[in-house]
């Protein structure tokens, strides 16, 4: 099968060569023309979508914002041929994937939201939860595709339903995350020692992946982005968005912290750097 992956970031590129190596013939563009070309010889480098997308069966988008959603598939359904099926896995607007969603079956397009979680390790190493929306029958036909990438694979609904869980998973990271980080500094200040204290955090009811794969790297400081402040916060943004009247207090601090993390120049940093935010009220 031809195949065109748009965005070969941190988590697009590892997901790409999966489909590389169950055989596929890969395509690659990026915004950023460097990070496509260094994927060759094995995945060919495409300079414009444009020209790519009339030989392909199927694409996978994977970019950063609803503004580049919006953008890239301004392109891919203009350009793209009857029956062509195009799967973005960005976390993204559900609004947005719906409008998507329609203006595709006008064209005899087939679309489906399939948002990831699980991060750059689940990337690496085809683990990742992926979560579906759109027509069943094209979910089956891509299903085999997901199933070298991720470990749950999970059809969720009609289009925009992978959308809106992917912002429900962000929610309970988001708690999680900020639980983690609480437990620490409340530790620190009682003189506990971090590393015992994560131990019977990882060792007991209190385990998450949150904790087993980011604990140690805040008591470290050590922020190499596994997931960006700046997507996360994305996300968190997202959820406010959709959540109506819901009174989500959880989700409200974290977006608040967030973005005060992201003001003190975290942006660019994995989302285990929240321990910052309380680290810094310290002094």
């Amino acid at each position: 099968m031809k195949i065109l992956w748009i965005g070969t970031g941190v988590m697009g590129a590892p997901m790409a060569k999966h489909l590389l190596e169950a055989g596929h013939e890969i395509y690659g563009y990026n915004r950023t023309p460097k990070k496509a070309k260094a994927l060759e010889p094995d995945i060919k480098f495409c300079d414009d979508i444009k020209t790519c997308i009339k030989d392909v069966d199927i694409v996978f988008t994977i970019v950063g914002y609803p503004s580049d959603v919006k953008e890239v598939y301004d392109v891919l359904l203009e350009e793209a041929k009857p029956r062509t099926i195009l799967v973005d896995m960005t976390t993204s607007s559900p609004t947005l994937a719906k409008e998507i969603y329609e203006k595709a079956k006008k064209k005899n397009i087939d679309v489906l939201d399939a948002p990831v979680t699980g991060g750059d390790l689940g990337a690496i190493n085809g683990t990742l939860s992926i979560m579906v929306g759109g027509d069943f029958h094209i979910y089956e036909k891509v299903l085999p595709l997901f199933q070298y990438m991720g470990k749950t694979i999970t059809y969720m609904g009609e289009a925009g339903s992978g959308m809106y869980a992917k912002l429900v998973n962000q929610t309970v990271i988001a708690g999680n995350i900020m639980g983690i980080s609480e437990g620490l500094m409340l530790a620190k200040q009682k003189n506990l020692d971090l590393e015992s204290m994560l131990s019977v955090i990882t060792g007991g009811s209190a385990n998450s992946w949150q904790a087993a794969n980011n604990g140690k790297k805040m008591i470290e400081k050590d922020y190499e982005p596994g997931f960006f402040v700046k997507h996360f916060l994305k996300d968190l943004k997202l959820a406010m968005d959709e959540k109506e009247n819901l009174d989500l207090k959880v989700l409200e601090i974290a977006t608040n912290a967030y973005e005060t993390l992201s003001s003190k120049g975290f942006s660019e940093k994995g989302t285990q750097a929240i321990i910052e935010y309380y680290l810094q009220k310290m002094m």
